[in-house]
């Protein structure tokens, strides 16, 4: 019985290769790292940012007290060159730093155009 006690890095194959190493052979690989994100910003429509009038900062700012942690919301806000629409739950609403986070995103408050609250 002088094989019972085979450990993965005594394991040899035919070739007197260890296996480890063909399990390496099979990892994913990236050929095309970062092509995908720059695929995904090309997609993006650059557009000036909309300033909001005072009817719709007076909307934003109301509909902004009601919101809690926690809710659903769907927020469009400016990020960089183009709009974005996020929906998702409510981590953190912070008024001193002035931003809202929903899940991991932080938003700054001045750059949403719209907020909707869609569950409490």
């Amino acid at each position: 019985m002088p094989n019972e006690h085979r450990s993965e890095t005594s394991q040899l194959r035919a070739d007197g290769g260890m296996r480890a190493d063909r399990a390496a052979q099979f990892m994913p690989f990236a050929a095309l790292r970062g092509y995908y994100e720059l695929i995904r910003k090309q997609e993006r429509v650059p557009e000036p940012k909309h300033e909001l009038t005072d009817e719709e900062a007076l909307a934003l700012s109301q509909v902004m007290l009601r919101v809690r942690r926690g809710q659903m919301v769907r927020v469009v806000y400016y990020d960089e060159d183009a709009y974005i629409t996020l929906t998702g739950c409510v981590a953190r609403v912070d008024i001193v730093e002035r931003e809202l986070m929903v899940v991991k995103t932080k938003i700054p408050l001045d750059s949403i155009r719209s907020l909707e609250i869609v569950q409490a």
